[in-house]
C-alpha cells in the first residue's frame, strides 16, 4: 500500500513540476514579446517619422531661431516672448527685424558679386555693371576731376548767374533740356505708366515732383529748416564759383519757390480722398489751364519717338496744383528768368550729387545730419558701396538680377518654391468652397481668379531667359569722369524704359527687384511674385523640412493668395505687401 501510494505522490509532483515548467515557459514567452514588441514600437516611433535635419542649413536655422528667442521668459506664461522675445525688445545690433538682416544679407551678397574677380568678357553686360560699380567706388578719381564736369553741364544748359557765364535762357528750352536729357523734374513730374482700368495700355501721366525739400510751413522747426536749407544750397553754389552775395540772392529765392510750390501740392492720401488723382485732360487743355509751360514741346522731348498732338489724352494726378505751379512760374518777370535757371540748376545738382566729388557728398550729408537733428530721427549714415550698389541696380537692374538669382537661388530652389505655392492654393481653393459668408456668384468668381492666378519666382522671366540677341547697354559710353557715365546711364535707362513701354509687353512688369525681400501681389494681372531676395534662409531652402517652409515662406504665399478676396473686402490691389 506505501508503494502505490509513493508511487502516485511521485507522479503528481511530476506533473506539478511540469505545469510550473510550463507557466514559466509561457510566462518567458510572453516577457520575450512584449520585450519584441516594445523594441519594435521603439524602432517604429523613431525611424517612420521625419529624421532630425541636422545639415549646416538647417543648424544655421536653429542657431538663427536660438538668438530670437528671450530666455528670460517663462514658456508656459508667454510662449511668444520666449521664441521671439528679442525680435520685440529692440533694434539693437543682436535683434534686428528679421527683413532687415535678410535685406542686408542680400546687399552683402550683391557686393560680394561685384566685387569678385570674375573674367567678364570685354563690353558683356555683366562686365559693364560691374564696370559702373567699381567706378562709383572710386572716389580718389572722382575727387580728382571735382567740379569741372558739373560745371560743364551747367553750361550746356546755357549757364547761370552765379558763375557769371550766362546768357539770359530761356525757361522752357532749359526745363524740356532738364526733363529729356537729365531726368530732372523741377516742377512737375511726367512719366508713362499703365492706365489703372483695363487695357491696362500706357498713358503719359503728369504728376507734383518730388521735392527737394518736402517741408512745408506747418512743420516742426521750420524756420531752422529754411536756413539748413539755404546754408546748403549756399555751398552748392559756392563750389561751383559762385559770387557769395549773389548764391545767397539766388538761393534765396529757389527757396522761396519751393515754399509757394509745396504751399500748392497735397499729399497723397489727401488727393485719394478728393478723387484727384488719375484726371483725364488733353495737352491742348493743359495748355490753357497752366500756360507758362510750353507743354507740347516739353512732353514731346520727354517721350520721343512718340507722335504727340495738343488732342493727345493724358492723365494728371492733381490739376489744382498744376494750375498753382503755373502761377508760380509766371510770377516771375521774363526778365528775371534767371531765377527760374538757378532753382533748376540748383535742383539738378542736388539730384546728380550721389556722381559729384566729396565736396558735394559732404554738403548733402551735413543737411541730412541737420534735418535730423532737427526732426528728432536717428542718425543715418550709409556706407558707400551700399549707394553704389543702389545706384547700380537701378541703371543695371536686369543684368545684376541675374547676376544675383545665378548666385543664391538655383532652378531646384525655384521649382520646390513654385510646388510650395501651388500646394498652398490647392488647400485654399478647397477651404473656398466652404466658405459661409461670401455668395455663390462671388465664390465662382473668386475660385475661377484663383485657378487662373500666376506665379512668378526668383526673377521675371527675360531676366531668367535673356535674349541674347538684345543689347540694352550698348549706347552706355563710359566718360572720362564719373559723372558723364552716370548721366549716360541715365539716359540709356529712360530710353530703354520708354522701348519697354511701347514694344510688347511682358506678360507682368515687376515692381520689385530681384533681391528685394518683399513680395506682392497685382491685382490687375492677377499674378504673385516672389523675388529670389526673399526666398533665402531662414524664410526658405529646400533642403528645410516642409513645416519650415510652410511656417516662413508659406505664410507669406498665403497672405499674398488673401488678395483676390481684396474687392470682395475693400483691402489693397496690386500693392506691395511686405
Amino acid at each position: 500500500m506505501a508503494t502505490v501510494w509513493t508511487q502516485q505522490g511521485s507522479r503528481e509532483e511530476g506533473s506539478s513540476r511540469r505545469n510550473l515548467l510550463g507557466w514559466g515557459l509561457m510566462i518567458i514567452l510572453l516577457l520575450s514579446l512584449i520585450l519584441v514588441f516594445s523594441v519594435l514600437l521603439f524602432y517604429t516611433f523613431h525611424t517612420c517619422g521625419p529624421r532630425p535635419c541636422e545639415s549646416p542649413v538647417c543648424l544655421e536655422l536653429v542657431a538663427s531661431y536660438l538668438t530670437t528667442g528671450n530666455a528670460s521668459a517663462l514658456p508656459c506664461t508667454d510662449f511668444f516672448s520666449f521664441v521671439c522675445g528679442n525680435l520685440m525688445s529692440g533694434w539693437t545690433k543682436e535683434s534686428r527685424n528679421i527683413l532687415q538682416v535678410l535685406k542686408e544679407k542680400n546687399q552683402n551678397r550683391l557686393r560680394k558679386i561685384l566685387e569678385a574677380s570674375a573674367p567678364w568678357p570685354p563690353d558683356s553686360e555683366e562686365e559693364k555693371t560691374v564696370r559702373f560699380y567699381k567706378a562709383c567706388m572710386d572716389t580718389d578719381a572722382i575727387d580728382a576731376s571735382g567740379a569741372e564736369p558739373l560745371i560743364q553741364v551747367i553750361e550746356e544748359l546755357g549757364g547761370w548767374r552765379i558763375s557769371g557765364n550766362w546768357t539770359l535762357p530761356d525757361f522752357n528750352h532749359t526745363l524740356k533740356l532738364l526733363m529729356s536729357q537729365y531726368g530732372s523734374f523741377p516742377f512737375f513730374k511726367a512719366y508713362l505708366r499703365p492706365q489703372p482700368s483695363p487695357p491696362h495700355l500706357p498713358v503719359i501721366q503728369i504728376d507734383q515732383p518730388e521735392f527737394q525739400m518736402p517741408f512745408r510751413p506747418d512743420q516742426k522747426n521750420y524756420p531752422e529748416i529754411l536756413r539748413a536749407y539755404l546754408s546748403y544750397l549756399q555751398q552748392l553754389g559756392t563750389l561751383l564759383g559762385g559770387d557769395e552775395k549773389v548764391v545767397l540772392e539766388h538761393a534765396s529765392v529757389s527757396i522761396s519757390t519751393t515754399s509757394k510750390l509745396l504751399l500748392a501740392a497735397k499729399p497723397l492720401d489727401q488727393r485719394k480722398q478728393e478723387g484727384k488723382l488719375f484726371q483725364e485732360t488733353t495737352i491742348a487743355q493743359l495748355q490753357e489751364m497752366a500756360p507758362s509751360i510750353d507743354w507740347l514741346s516739353c512732353l514731346r522731348a520727354m517721350f520721343s519717338p512718340v507722335t504727340l498732338s495738343p488732342s493727345q489724352p493724358i492723365m494728371v494726378h492733381d490739376l489744382e496744383y498744376i494750375r498753382g505751379m503755373s502761377q508760380v512760374i509766371g510770377q516771375t518777370p521774363k526778365s528775371r528768368n534767371d531765377y527760374l535757371q538757378s532753382h533748376m540748376i540748383l535742383g539738378l545738382v542736388s539730384m546728380l550729387i550721389p556722381a559729384l566729388d566729396s565736396h558735394f557728398q559732404n554738403a548733402q550729408r551735413n543737411l541730412s545730419q541737420k534735418l535730423q537733428e532737427l526732426t528728432g530721427q536717428s542718425p543715418i549714415t550709409i556706407p558707400r558701396w551700399k549707394k553704389c550698389i543702389e545706384q547700380t541696380g537701378n541703371f543695371f537692374e536686369p543684368t545684376l538680377g541675374a547676376m544675383f538669382v545665378q548666385e543664391t537661388f538655383s532652378h531646384g530652389g525655384r521649382d520646390a518654391a513654385t510646388q510650395l505655392f501651388s500646394e498652398i492654393q490647392n488647400a485654399l481653393s478647397r477651404h473656398l468652397k466652404k466658405l459661409r459668408w461670401i455668395d455663390e456668384g462671388s465664390r465662382r468668381e473668386a475660385q475661377t481668379k484663383l485657378s487662373k492666378m500666376k506665379v512668378e519666382m526668383g526673377a521675371p522671366e527675360e531676366v531668367l531667359k535673356p535674349d541674347p540677341a538684345k543689347q540694352d547697354y550698348q549706347d552706355i559710353n563710359f566718360g572720362p569722369s564719373f559723372l558723364q557715365t552716370f548721366l549716360s546711364c541715365s539716359r540709356s535707362l529712360r530710353e530703354r524704359t520708354m522701348r519697354g513701354f511701347l514694344g510688347p509687353p511682358y506678360s507682368h512688369s515687376w515692381k520689385v527687384s530681384p533681391w528685394e525681400v518683399n513680395a506682392y501681389y497685382s491685382m490687375s494681372d492677377n499674378v504673385a511674385v516672389f523675388p529670389a531676395g526673399l526666398l533665402q534662409p531662414p524664410f526658405f531652402h529646400p533642403g528645410y523640412p516642409s513645416a519650415v517652409n510652410f511656417g516662413a515662406a508659406g505664410s507669406v504665399m498665403a497672405h499674398e493668395l488673401m488678395h483676390i478676396f481684396d474687392q470682395y473686402c475693400g483691402g489693397p490691389r496690386g500693392l506691395p505687401s511686405l
